[in-house]
């Protein structure tokens, strides 16, 4: 398989946003409300407030996807990784990771943070190759951050 490209928001791949987190998110949890809102509308929801969308490519194919949300000038939480079913394995996180990282750096990111679901064993995996740490875990995650399903919160800090 060639190697993805990986490019920021693009309003053609909108549904590729919505159908790659629809796919893990369905699998194993429910979506929430706040997953429907961001699929709705992701330039409003990252893009212009200062956040951006990327999407990993093959051929011409959008195979994986994930967001940034800026949370004040230097904080941004990382949101919404998913990669297809058949591409998992061949490198789509790890080229995600990369790019994120770096715009996050770009536009002065001192700290990414993220959370997710102990259950996703191998997202925490690629977190953690990328430098993330965990910082909290349990019942608290969800009651602060609203989503059900989080159990586990990340962060990367950058000097």
């Amino acid at each position: 398989m060639p190697s993805p490209a990986v490019i920021t928001w693009d309003a053609r791949y909108r549904e590729d946003f919505a159908r790659l987190n629809r796919e893990w998110i369905e699998a194993h949890f429910r979506l929430e409300p706040a997953d429907l809102e961001s699929f709705a509308d992701p330039d409003g929801t990252f893009v212009a407030p200062g956040g951006e969308v990327f999407f990993a490519l093959v051929d011409g194919q959008v195979l994986g996807t994930c967001a940034l949300r800026r949370e004040t000038e230097d904080t941004f939480e990382l949101c919404k990784m998913a990669v297809a079913p058949e591409a998992r394995g061949l490198g789509l996180g790890h080229a995600l990771m990369q790019a994120v990282l770096q715009w996050a750096q770009a536009h002065g990111a001192r700290r990414v943070y993220l959370v997710s679901n102990t259950k996703l064993a191998p997202a925490l995996a690629l977190y953690r190759r990328h430098g993330f740490v965990t910082t909290r875990q349990g019942d608290a995650v969800s009651r602060d951050t609203g989503y059900d399903r989080a159990d586990i919160e990340m962060e990367r800090t950058f000097r």
